[in-house]
């Protein structure tokens, strides 16, 4: 599997990029959005959702993507189900490789035991976005 995207995810981690917004932001050729635009959409997802409380920002990142490269922007071209399924098929996948999808369970806040650590969600996200977009 080509490595660039998880390249560019690790180059904008490095630069303080949050998870969601590394994950994003790597993509932003592929959604043809300015980096900057989704750096701002993505922030607020972040440390699972702004406090390590829900959804891994890294998993949100990569929903995000699912949601830009398929839907078409109208409701009248019925691309929900078609986001739904790949947002789905997103979501099992990070659970089974990472085995949460919850922040604050994956950096084991509560327990002491880390699951995955931020950079390995990342990767993670990354790949999965990669496997999508190569099954298109």
């Amino acid at each position: 599997m080509d490595m660039h995207y998880v390249e560019k995810a690790r180059e904008l981690r490095s630069k303080g990029y949050n998870c969601a917004q590394a994950v994003a932001c790597s993509f932003s050729e592929v959604t043809g959005l300015d980096e900057m635009v989704l750096f701002r959409m993505m922030e607020g997802f972040g440390g699972g959702m702004g406090g390590h409380q829900a959804t891994c920002g890294a998993l949100s990142g990569a929903v995000a993507i699912a949601g830009l490269v398929t839907s078409k922007g109208r409701v009248e071209e019925q691309t929900k189900a078609l986001t739904y399924r790949k947002s789905k098929a997103l979501v099992q996948a990070f659970g089974e490789r990472c085995k949460s999808t919850v922040c604050k369970e994956l950096l084991g806040e509560e327990t002491g035991i880390e699951l995955q650590s931020c950079d390995k969600c990342v990767e993670e996200a990354v790949l999965l976005v990669q496997e999508m977009l190569q099954n298109e």
